[in-house]
């Protein structure tokens, strides 16, 4: 295969690359997502108001902390779609990455009220632990199941989206956790019907903000490395480093940065240095390579590459320690 051709290989794999992976607005993973967000705010903003009602009548924190809970289910919904919608608007020259950070603003957003409806449980049940009051113990049974049936039936519908979006992850996990937190619903309810345990009702409802505030952490500790532009966790640096000054012509790579501007869209900046023999046909040879390489063996779909030649070097000046220049 000659240069030429292998070039416009190299050049349209990274493309299709490219466009399998950063299509952020209009793409059939972005639409599917959108209608299971719709199909799932639906269902837990029916549970939202019958396990409301029914907690107030029946006095059961557990069941009102379950409502809650939901209740953040449909913020996390409501925002998640909202993202959605800003991140397929186009980039502008105010924005040139568009509004992809919306949807890791969301995210982070969605973290914080879990922790919101934790504390709020947790202060609630430890009051009810001391002065446990009557529960209405059936009726909330029967509401608690039927809203764990909701929970299940939820997160299936958005099991598939929360593998490609960040904020579709966060939607996923108030979700889940809630299924859980219904879980311990039920048992608090089956404790009292068979034993008059009223204490089973606190009890519950603190375990269960614990658990609500692990949840929330881990989406906003994700969304808080994307904001501060930390490496994907997939990405190791040196790895990339590496693997790039291997491509044929590649002398040294300096000044290596990767980030994610939001999630499933990772970027990266680098100098390379090429022989200064290197023909303008032999640079365009390497930066196709090099896209490549990032393109497939590291997922990066947005790579700027500055090809530099010894002697010429551009060194930034506050290159991170793991990327400083190093001898070829």
């Amino acid at each position: 295969m000659g240069r030429r051709e292998e070039r416009l290989r190299q050049t349209e794999g990274s493309r299709r690359w490219k466009n399998g992976l950063a299509d952020r607005g209009g793409g059939p993973d972005r639409r599917a997502s959108r209608r299971a967000m719709l199909v799932a705010l639906g269902i837990s903003g029916v549970f939202f108001v019958v396990e409301g009602v029914a907690g107030y009548l029946t006095n059961s924190l557990a069941l009102l902390a379950d409502a809650g809970h939901v209740l953040t289910d449909l913020g996390a919904l409501l925002l998640a779609l909202m993202a959605f919608w800003a991140a397929a608007r186009p980039p502008s020259d105010a924005r040139t990455y568009g509004y992809h950070r919306l949807e890791v603003l969301a995210a982070l957003a969605n973290g914080l009220a879990v922790w919101g409806v934790a504390a709020y449980i947790g202060l609630e049940g430890y009051r009810r632990l001391l002065a446990p009051p009557q529960v209405m113990a059936v009726p909330m049974l029967a509401v608690a199941i039927a809203g764990l049936a909701g929970n299940v039936a939820a997160a299936l519908v958005l099991r598939p989206s929360a593998q490609c979006s960040l904020n579709a992850r966060g939607a996923f996990v108030h979700v889940t956790t809630d299924a859980v937190q219904s879980v311990g619903v039920v048992l608090a309810g089956a404790l009292m019907v068979a034993f008059g345990w009223y204490l089973a009702d606190p009890i519950i409802s603190l375990l269960t903000a614990i658990l609500i505030a692990y949840s929330g952490s881990r989406v906003a500790y994700a969304a808080v490395h994307i904001l501060l532009e930390g490496t994907p966790s997939h990405v190791n640096p040196s790895a990339l480093m590496r693997r790039m000054e291997a491509v044929p012509q590649v002398q040294m790579v300096h000044d290596l940065h990767t980030w994610t501007i939001t999630s499933g869209y990772h970027a990266m900046s680098a100098h390379v240095v090429v022989g200064s023999e290197a023909t303008h046909d032999d640079e365009q040879l390497v930066l196709a390579r090099l896209r490549d390489v990032a393109a497939r063996e590291f997922g990066i779909t947005h790579a700027t590459i500055q090809l530099e030649h010894p002697g010429l070097l551009c060194q930034e000046a506050h290159a991170p320690a793991s990327t400083e220049q190093r001898p070829s």
